[in-house]
């Protein structure tokens, strides 16, 4: 039983012989003590009060006594109004280190029984991936290795948006100004070569539009007249009827982009257990239309068409199939959701997407538990907000967006410049170099958008984030290096451990407590699919280790060999929950900078 367990016991004992009332554990709020205060935890006394029937301070003072006569880890107490604050024996604290964080289970990882997937990326074949797919892939990735840490099955997929008129414009303005040209004739990406011709397509189309608009039409006629789109409507149709000179241009440039992605995907350090394409899931989700309106969860229009009555739920009226009998987005959506189901049988599933589908997200949902799915209630979905840059920070491809094979390089050469001024790296060899610069560049990137709350729109400064001071990722990196190099002076062996000391220092008493706390954080931010709250942590822990560092003597000269291999110890196991934590962000924390 650990102490908060111990303390919780014995307050209810205390209620019981001192005011003769039956305590609910439910009443208890035992938290951690705030640092200006004596003491390490609290106990919260204001809902006791109206079983003692006195005031805060009296009660508080009552239960401080009658925990110290009663439980020996409590070796004192004061009170601030309604707070009692408790300290705990460092034999306690030593005991706890040497016996639980020095062993293997403690940060071992416990099956759960559940299986869980998570959906991300979900890019277009039309053009590269971006800042705003940047945020997505970390996130996901990150919640994905979250979960797996507090013992879900995990399962990534991908669902690639490859149809649709969008990659006909791609595909028709190559067909058009192309040349022949491939990624091999123009040393690009496939996935930019794509995306050069889908902006070619929207330059003519515009400047086609402009010429209708001086003939006469309006803008909206303009739109619709234009011979680029009906070209590019006719090989959508095309494409559906299975022309085969169409079907064989979508998939040579498709394979084009898919090869610029998994470069992007390596770059970023994500992946995928399993991919769909919309190509192959388009038709879905009639079948699904079929057995609504057999159940009277949809209703025809006159004009042929389904939808959904939600009013009564707050929300509208929905197209679920057009009247021609094609399908729209959440038709899709919804044999996808069916499909995904039947192939894991996953208790939960997590869709990661940004915060303008919200609305989309809970009628799907809505209509799916309407539909009597039963796994409809572990549906989830995973809002996030946009990444804004400063104003010229960054150059962009287009323009309009912030590729993301260029942001990758930027970090990358910022951690270069950043690291040579420092003039750390002059005996690394070229390839440990470039290995660290990446892992900075990208250690850096990782960190700063993933610290942040999902929810939360953020503004991005690449130079700000690789910063070897302050909440970032080059500064828990640099502290895992620090430790690790400590670690090899020492010769350290983690075979020798368990040590007693005889007395453990404030802000060794402190660390204890903070690194107890890693499999508690792991299923905290697993619950509320958040590594904002675990990245935060993690950035405690390295801050704490600092202050520790320069607090005590130089380790390796200490004389108490017993102090020197438990401070050894603690080290090793700081540097231990770092690199696990930040490999759950998708972080690797080099050995040394």
């Amino acid at each position: 039983m650990n102490i908060e367990q111990q303390i919780v016991t014995t307050v209810i004992a205390a209620v019981k012989d001192l005011y003769n009332q039956d305590l609910p554990e439910n009443q208890l709020t035992l938290q951690d003590t705030r640092p200006e205060f004596e003491g390490q935890l609290t106990l919260v006394v204001f809902p006791i009060v109206r079983f003692s029937k006195k005031s805060p301070e009296v009660t508080a003072a009552e239960l401080g006594e009658y925990l110290v006569q009663h439980l020996q880890e409590v070796t004192g107490f004061n009170v601030i109004k309604g707070f009692l604050n408790l300290s705990i024996a460092d034999a306690y604290w030593l005991n706890l280190f040497n016996n639980k964080l020095l062993e293997p289970s403690f940060m071992a990882i416990k099956p759960n029984g559940k299986k869980v997937m998570v959906e991300y990326s979900s890019p277009n074949t039309n053009k590269p991936l971006h800042l705003g797919h940047v945020r997505n892939n970390l996130l996901g990735y990150s919640v994905a290795e979250l979960l797996k840490a507090d013992g879900y099955e995990v399962i990534k997929v991908n669902l690639v948006n490859d149809r649709g008129i969008h990659i006909c414009k791609s595909m028709l303005a190559w067909q058009k100004w192309g040349n022949g040209e491939t990624p091999e004739s123009s040393l690009m990406k496939g996935d930019h070569l794509v995306g050069k011709y889908y902006v070619i397509f929207d330059k003519e189309y515009k400047k086609e539009i402009d010429a209708l608009k001086l003939e006469g039409q309006t803008e909206e006629e303009a739109k619709k007249n234009a011979p680029l789109i009906k070209e590019a409507q006719k090989m959508l149709q095309d494409w559906e009827a299975g022309v085969p000179e169409v079907i064989e241009l979508w998939k040579k440039m498709n394979g084009w982009v898919y090869s610029g992605f998994e470069v992007s995907y390596k770059n970023l350090g994500v992946d995928f257990d399993k991919y769909y394409y919309e190509s192959n899931t388009y038709l879905l989700g009639k079948g699904t239309v079929d057995e609504g309106l057999e159940k009277g969860v949809f209703f025809k229009k006159p004009d042929g068409s389904v939808w959904i009555d939600l009013t009564e739920d707050g929300l509208d009226q929905k197209l679920v199939l057009r009247a021609d009998g094609t399908s729209v987005y959440i038709t899709q959506d919804l044999g996808t959701a069916q499909m995904k189901y039947d192939d894991f049988k996953m208790d939960e599933s997590i869709y990661v997407v940004g915060n303008e589908q919200d609305y989309h997200f809970k009628v799907l949902f809505l209509i799916l538990e309407k539909l009597g799915k039963s796994w409809a209630k572990g549906l989830h979905h995973l809002s996030y907000g946009m990444v804004d840059l400063p104003s010229g920070k960054m150059k962009s491809r287009e323009g309009t967006v912030v590729d993301a094979d260029d942001l990758v390089a930027e970090m990358i050469e910022t951690a270069r410049a950043k690291t040579e001024i420092l003039g750390k790296v002059n005996d690394f060899e070229e390839d440990e170099r470039k290995a660290l610069y990446y892992n900075i560049g990208l250690g850096a990137l990782k960190y700063f958008l993933l610290k942040v709350e999902p929810k939360k729109r953020l503004l991005f400064d690449p130079s700000e984030s690789i910063d070897f001071q302050g909440n970032t990722g080059p500064f828990i990196q640099y502290t895992h290096a620090r430790i690790k190099s400590l670690l090899g002076k020492a010769g350290y062996d983690f075979a020798a451990k368990g040590i007693d000391t005889a007395t453990i220092t404030a802000t060794e008493r402190d660390m204890i407590m903070l690194l107890a706390r890693y499999p508690a954080e792991i299923s905290s931010a697993a619950k509320t699919y958040s590594p904002a709250t675990l990245a935060n942590y993690l950035y405690e822990v390295a801050k704490m280790f600092n202050k520790f560092y320069h607090e005590v003597p130089p380790i390796i000269k200490e004389e108490n060999e017993a102090v020197k291999l438990h401070r050894l110890n603690l080290s090793f196991v700081t540097a231990d929950v770092l690199k696990r934590g930040m490999r759950i962000l998708g972080i690797t924390v080099p050995e040394r900078m």
